[in-house]
């Protein structure tokens, strides 16, 4: 089947998480630049949310560019990106309300997490559908920057419970690897 359904569903999905992060940022109390102060965490959270949004959104434009179909099993696979990319908004919110506590930011490690494993199993899904010669196949290969993500994010829940600012500097870093689009792709068409 054509993949562009899924594709404008996908990017539908995707702006509506941004606006419902944007939506739930809360305005400060005064008019001052001091006042920007007490919304500094929630801002923070939103950055940091907002690239992480941005890059699935890039990454799943490159990868869907790879393939010519798609199958059912595609369909639920992206579905279950889109279900934990739609919890990044909650967990951004809850981390940035409560500054940055061991819990919200290990639940966003969590969903950082699963939002890795998701879209590393539709990656597989559509390698397997489209064959192992296939342009996304090739362009992937095993995958080390997809298994590091998960390995960090994996130590930066842990280390949640042991100092916070680790583990927001992990997964800031998991972001900073992945904020130049995946070139394998573009350099294999």
């Amino acid at each position: 089947m054509g993949k562009g359904r899924l594709e404008a569903f996908s990017d539908g999905v995707i702006a509506i998480i941004i606006t419902i992060m944007i939506l739930e940022l809360k305005l400060p109390h005064g008019d001052s630049f001091g006042a920007l102060k007490e919304i500094l965490p929630a801002f923070m959270c939103y950055i940091l949310s907002f690239v992480y949004v941005g890059i699935y959104w890039n990454n799943h434009h490159h990868m869907m560019h790879a393939v010519t179909s798609i199958n059912g099993i595609t369909l639920w696979a992206n579905l279950n990106l889109l279900f934990w990319l739609s919890l990044v908004p909650f967990v951004t919110n809850w981390m940035g309300e409560n500054n940055f506590t061991t819990v919200p930011v290990a639940l966003y490690g969590i969903i950082l997490l699963m939002n890795g494993i998701s879209y590393t199993i539709l990656s597989i899904i559509l390698i397997k559908h489209s064959g192992k010669n296939s342009l996304l196949a090739q362009a992937t290969g095993n995958d080390v920057k997809g298994k590091l993500s998960l390995a960090i994010y994996a130590i930066a829940i842990v280390l949640a419970f042991v100092n916070t600012k680790i583990s927001l500097a992990l997964y800031a870093l998991v972001a900073v690897i992945w904020f130049i689009p995946d070139r394998r792709i573009e350099k294999r068409q």
